[in-house]
Order: structure tokens, then C-alpha cells, then sequence
């Protein structure tokens, strides 16, 4: 493979657990080698001047060493008719622009462009600050505040940062209106995705809740890593989190198909602002790993009101969080999970567990009907199992049928010995073998059960099924049927 640089190894890393990576955003494809550089990055097309060809090479991805362009958005008011600030660092200093695109179908693009700044004069913001493993970029000074228009439609969005020499970077934000009703509410999963943030990936100085560096810029494990993260910095690499292609998959899908979508982070959830009673159902689309208490409590109450609940990924619900201000006193802006055993004091899990929800005393299967087995080193078919159910309805498949690829990345399975929600119907959807990390051979499972309220609660149990929605290369149309039905039966409260 080569040498590999250090502030590379940390992407390395987190690839082994999930191996389909950030997504088909068509900015993220590669570099162009021949050819015109796509519509997407021409800069004079998108401010409405004569489209030019582009020269060769294009636009290359700026690092977290050099720090060419890199930023985040620094408020969480991102409502139409509000406004979202953004922090942005630029080396060596020179003009930028941003252009801001809409995640959706769009006729297949997978995005359009709604916005372009005017050309922004860019300066070399101070370097990360680090109290212990903590890496926080509070201190930036504000760079470009972007207008939401009051027409815009609720979504999710990512600004495309482009220096005039070339390098690109991305700040992804979400666009709400959580005053509004919707059948579904789409949840983008932004707190497990700052969990797995190693910015800056320089080995040096950037940690996450799996990672940090020594002093040889060697990359260090769980033990060593950071036990509190701060939002206020960019992410690593791209810019873009490690698991947002999962969340973006499903929106293509759910866009294509006529949905109707509101949108909103698992910080709202946790603060509050989501109302349940607005929507027959809450979707959580990707990898959702990293929860709060009251994000908890608040899909429970969900539950239990009749709202439906959408699990399209594995291991979720496993570890859990707090969420504090920043040195500034902005709300949920730092992230703490305790991993280690015996840490005492300073308000750390106690008795020396750890913050795993099932050592809390409330295993993730009493919610979701499954949890957490385990990674799955190689893909492996999803056997399905009760095809008669309605969910396989119409989707051609059969008891016993195999989906290959299905079943990747980590894995969810019913445990006998765990307590099982309250429920009117119970089923296991798949019962799928694979090859576990050990050598052993163990199962995964997909769950669907109905509480007493009526809510359905589903549960994919594998990191496949997101991407099988709308990935090119990795679309099934029976998981799309299933998904429909699931969605439709939600939808119409049957």
C-alpha cells in the first residue's frame, strides 16, 4: 500500500467499521483525472457567469496538516428566516467562496446547489485549542454568516468551501422547522457523528471518543482517547463525518418517493424541541450510536404516545452521553462519554462500570427489540425470515432467501437473556449467519414489534440497509419494497 502519512491512519482506522464509508455525494467520488471537472465544483457556472472548462486537476481535499480551508458552523438557529454562522480557517490566506447545496433525489444528482456566497476574504485562524484530549475551535472568529430564506424547505444541507487556489472542504448542517407537522421526522444522527471526529487528523493534537496520538504521531486506542469532544471544531479529513452517507442514503430514497420529511438533529431531541405528537413516526437512518438520557426518554415517550420508531442501522443506543455548553456558554456544544472502567469522581459512571447503556442497568434491546452483537469482518447475506410477513410483502422475496451484502459493519441479534419491550406482535424479520470477528459463527436479526400503543418500532440490525436504499452499487429492490411497506403502514396508521 506505501507508506501511509500519520494524519491519514485515523480514517484507516475508522474504516473498518463501516465499509461504505461517507457516500455517493458526488463531491466525495475522487479527483478528476480527465475529462471537465463536474458541475458541481465549477465555481463561474454557479454565479450564473458562462460555464468554462474548467483546467485539470480539480479541486483537491484539503488536509488537516496544511488546513488549506477548513470550518464549522458555529450556531444551531438554522430555521428558514434564521441564519447559521460559520468559522472558517484559511492557509495561507486568500479569497473563498462557499456554495450550498440541498441532500435530496433531484433527479438522481443526490443534491442541488440552493446558494454561492460572494468571494470571502479568508485568514489563518489560531491553531485548535487542547485542554488534556479535548480540541476545540470556540475561538475562531466568525467568518460568513449565511441567511436562511424563508422559502427554503427543512433539509440537509452541506456548504462546499473552495479556496481560490483550489482546495475544498465541507461544514454539513441541518435546516429545520420543527413548528410544522410531517408524517415522518427524520433524525440526522449528529452526536455519534462528533463522536468519531479525529479533528485535526495531524498526529498530533486531534482525539476522538475511539482515538488520539502519541508523541511519534502513532494512533492510540479507546484507552487513551478523548472522554469529552467539542462540536466546535471542523471535521476530519473531507470535512464531512465518517457515517453521513448512511443518513444521506435514506434521504434520496425517502425525496424520490414523495415522503413527507421534517428534519432535525439528535441535539434537538435531547433539549426538548422535538414534539412526538407532530409526526407518525421518527426515522433514525444511520449509524446512532451516542445517546443522551433525554434523547432516551424522549423516543421512549414517543413510543409509548403511538409515534413509530425507525432504527435503519446497528449498534444503536450503546454507549451513553452527556451533552454540556462550551467554554462560551453555548448549549450542547461538548460531548462526554466515560469508556473506561473504575473511573471515580467528576460525575464518571460509577462502580466502576462503564457508560454502556446495558451495564446502566437498560439494555438498548428494551427499546429496540435487538441490540449489539458485534462487528461483521466481511459482508454476508441477509436471510430472510416469516416472508409471509407484510413487510416482505410484494417484495419478491422468500423464507429463507439470501441478500447478499447485507449484512456488514456491525450486526444487532435478539438476546434471550435480556428483557424485551411490552408489545402486541413480535417478530424477527431476518435471522442471518456470519463469520464474527473471532472465527465463531453468530447471527444477525432484523426486529419489528408493536407496542401497546400502537407505534411499530423496527429495528435493520445491520449497517447495510440504509445504503441498499440509494447507493449505486449496493441498491435492493426488495429492501426498498420493505422499507416502503414499513413506511407506508407508518404513514397511513394502519
Amino acid at each position: 500500500m506505501g507508506e501511509v502519512r500519520r494524519w491519514e491512519s485515523g480514517a484507516l482506522a475508522h474504516g473498518v467499521s463501516d465499509p461504505f464509508g461517507q457516500g455517493p455525494l458526488p463531491w466525495l467520488r475522487g479527483e478528476p483525472l480527465s475529462g471537465d471537472v463536474p458541475w458541481y465544483v465549477d465555481l463561474a457556472a454557479s454565479r450564473g457567469k458562462a460555464p468554462r472548462k474548467p483546467q485539470l486537476p480539480g479541486p483537491r481535499t484539503a488536509d488537516d496538516v496544511r488546513r488549506q480551508i477548513k470550518g464549522f458552523a458555529a450556531t444551531a438557529d438554522a430555521v428558514p428566516g434564521g441564519a447559521v454562522d460559520f468559522r472558517i480557517t484559511v492557509d495561507p490566506p486568500q479569497e473563498y467562496t462557499v456554495d450550498v447545496y440541498r441532500i435530496g433525489h433531484y433527479g438522481g444528482d443526490g443534491a442541488t446547489q440552493v446558494t454561492a456566497s460572494p468571494r470571502l476574504s479568508g485568514i489563518s485562524q489560531p491553531d485548535p485549542l487542547a485542554a488534556g484530549r479535548t480540541v476545540s475551535c470556540h475561538h475562531w472568529w466568525q467568518s460568513w454568516r449565511l441567511q436562511i430564506p424563508p422559502y427554503w424547505k427543512p433539509g440537509a444541507y452541506v456548504a462546499v468551501l473552495t479556496t481560490a487556489d483550489g482546495f475544498r472542504s465541507h461544514v454539513p448542517f441541518t435546516v429545520r422547522d420543527l413548528e410544522a407537522r410531517a408524517d415522518l421526522l427524520l433524525l440526522l444522527p449528529d452526536v455519534t457523528w462528533q463522536a468519531y471526529n479525529l479533528y485535526p487528523e495531524d498526529g498530533r493534537t486531534g482525539a476522538s471518543l475511539y482515538h488520539a496520538w502519541d508523541e511519534e504521531g502513532r494512533l492510540l486506542g479507546e484507552e487513551e482517547a478523548a472522554t469529552t469532544v467539542s462540536f466546535d471544531r471542523p471535521y476530519a479529513g473531507a470535512g464531512l463525518p465518517l457515517h453521513i452517507g448512511h443518513a444521506y442514503d435514506f434521504v434520496r430514497f425517502a425525496e424520490r418517493y414523495g415522503y413527507d420529511l421534517a428534519y432535525a438533529d439528535a441535539r434537538d431531541l435531547h433539549a426538548g424541541r422535538v414534539d412526538p405528537t407532530r409526526y407518525r413516526g421518527m426515522i433514525f437512518p444511520g449509524h446512532d450510536e451516542y445517546w443522551s438520557v433525554p434523547m432516551r426518554r424522549a423516543a421512549e415517550q414517543a413510543r409509548d404516545y403511538g409515534t413509530s420508531l425507525v432504527f435503519l442501522s446497528a449498534n444503536t443506543m450503546y454507549w451513553q452521553v452527556d451533552l454540556g455548553p462550551s467554554p462560551t456558554g453555548d448549549p450542547d456544544r461538548l460531548l462526554t462519554c466515560r469508556k473506561r472502567r473504575g473511573e471515580h469522581g467528576r460525575g464518571e459512571a460509577p462502580k466502576g462500570r462503564t457508560a454502556l447503556w446495558r451495564d446502566q442497568g437498560e439494555p438498548e434491546q428494551l427499546l429496540l427489540g435487538v441490540q449489539y452483537a458485534g462487528r461483521v469482518p466481511q459482508p454476508s447475506p441477509l436471510v430472510v425470515r416469516n416472508a409471509d410477513h407484510w413487510l416482505w410483502e410484494a417484495t419478491g422475496a422468500h423464507e429463507g432467501d439470501a441478500i447478499p451484502g447485507l449484512v456488514a459493519g456491525e450486526a444487532d441479534h435478539y438476546f434471550p437473556r435480556t428483557p424485551l419491550p411490552e408489545s402486541t406482535e413480535r417478530i424477527l424479520l431476518a435471522h442471518s449467519p456470519y463469520e464474527a470477528t473471532d472465527g465463531r459463527t453468530r447471527y444477525q436479526e432484523t426486529s419489528l414489534y408493536r407496542a401497546p400503543s400502537g407505534a411499530y418500532v423496527f429495528a435493520a440490525g445491520t449497517f447495510a440497509w440504509s445504503p441498499a436504499l440509494d447507493r449505486p452499487g449496493h441498491v435492493d429492490l426488495r429492501i426498498q419494497r420493505a422499507t416502503a411497506n414499513l413506511l407506508d403502514r407508518i404513514c397511513k396508521h394502519i
